[in-house]
């Protein structure tokens, strides 16, 4: 029975603690001591399994506690009041703008300058005074921020976007469906479409209305005033630009952080005294989010070595009975379990490529209608998990004054107004295309 999988188990017991607000660290160690005793496990290898495959994000976690730290840092030089300022005249009391603007220069960080989550940490906070300002519902931020982290690697093929849309066409290939990897954009456009409807009906319906916000003090940050630029604040943004050119040059977002703190350091715009001060003060923004990441590696090594994931993408095949549109719902809600167990769109595809692609051949798929498939069962559960960069970078931007909840204000959003829209599109797709 499908229900008793121990991904599908695994899956509903960790949405459920989430939503009924135990810690999600919590939640993923108990989903995984779940999935474990499911499949038989004993308790001391899965335990073992979870610690032994924490070491797969340490250097997203890592990323993360340098970028908090260098998010600190450039609070204290006063540089992000005058940056909060320009935003603020800019927009001119007009909250759409700040969320439009957030989305579309957001793209660029997966395609034009593939930083990923890295603009977040440094962005958002000095920004949270003006959204309290407007009265902004910061869930509505939530879903133009985790856009920006998804729909460009889904139909831009550069950046992220080469590298997912490059693993699909290989996976493709090599299990007798020969696709081009610059021909996979022309099928998952319908993809980022969809991904659009969703983001506009959240900023334009679900969180248009007003929502109040305390101004309280920022988790580890001190937003120092500043009336005009100064010396000091070009050499900031000059630092700050290191964190987003050394990760081009030599693909390591930590070394990245690291440069632009160094930099600081002999611009003397950080202080050797404040060193200590500043990184206690990048942990506390970003040290629960790291470890976070560090448990989900973990839960998704405990997933794989029971081997659920093959049984749950193989026993689609007994559902099917030959129907072309109950074949491609199923293969795409498999693919949201699976991604929300394993916990990257990435890492999804040559796992149940092997399945789908000769399923989609048997159903008689299209070419792009199976490209359509496999991108969609990929790409969901991204959105919406709550162990997911797509919503722990947002939530990381956004709770720096503990006003903004990650299950609710985060990943429930981004669940209903991205993952409903892709299951659309890649139904559309994979039966149309």
């Amino acid at each position: 029975m499908i229900l008793l999988n121990p991904v599908v188990l695994s899956v509903i017991v960790m949405s459920v603690l989430c939503l009924l607000k135990l810690n999600v660290l919590l939640a993923l160690i108990i989903s995984a001591l779940v999935a474990g005793f499911v499949a038989g496990m004993p308790i001391g290898d899965i335990m073992g399994t979870l610690i032994g495959g924490m070491g797969g994000q340490s250097e997203t976690a890592l990323s993360y506690i340098l970028l908090g730290t260098l998010a600190v840092a450039i609070g204290n030089t006063g540089v992000a009041s005058i940056i909060s300022r320009k935003v603020a005249s800019v927009v001119n009391g007009k909250k759409l703008i700040i969320l439009i603007i957030i989305a579309f220069f957001g793209c660029f960080s997966q395609n034009l300058i593939p930083v990923h989550i890295a603009y977040i940490p440094i962005l958002i906070p000095p920004l949270i005074s003006v959204m309290n300002k407007l009265k902004l519902d910061r869930r509505a931020m939530a879903c133009s921020l985790t856009f920006s982290l998804k729909a460009p690697y889904i139909a831009i093929p550069a950046g992220f976007g080469l590298i997912f849309q490059g693993i699909i066409a290989t996976q493709m290939t090599e299990n007798g469906m020969p696709v081009n990897q610059l021909d996979v954009w022309k099928s998952t456009w319908i993809l980022g479409l969809f991904m659009v409807f969703g983001l506009l009906l959240a900023l334009f319906f679900s969180y248009r209305k007003d929502r109040e916000y305390k101004d309280l003090p920022l988790k580890g940050i001190e937003i120092e005033e500043a009336e005009k630029m100064e010396t000091k604040h070009w050499l900031t943004l000059l630092a700050a630009l290191a964190a987003f050119i050394v990760p081009m040059i030599y693909d390591s977002l930590p070394l990245g952080a690291l440069a632009a703190l160094f930099l600081m350091f002999v611009f003397r715009v950080l202080k050797w005294k404040d060193i200590d001060k500043t990184i206690n003060g990048g942990m506390q923004l970003m040290g629960l989010i790291a470890f976070i990441m560090l448990v989900a590696s973990g839960y998704a090594a405990v997933i794989k070595q029971t081997g659920a994931v093959e049984e749950l993408v193989n026993s689609i095949y007994g559902m099917i009975g030959g129907s072309k549109p109950i074949g491609v719902i199923l293969m795409l809600l498999v693919g949201l379990l699976v991604t929300m167990g394993i916990g990257t769109s990435f890492g999804t595809i040559p796992v149940v490529a092997a399945i789908y692609i000769p399923l989609c051949l048997k159903l008689g798929l299209s070419v792009p209608g199976s490209v359509v498939v496999l991108a969609a069962a990929a790409a969901l559960g991204d959105a919406g998990s709550p162990a997911s960069d797509s919503t722990l970078g947002p939530t990381s931007g956004l709770n720096v004054d503990g006003q903004h909840d990650h299950i609710w204000d985060t990943c429930v959003p981004t669940f209903l107004h991205f993952n409903i829209p892709l299951i659309i599109a890649g139904f559309i797709g994979g039966m149309l295309f």
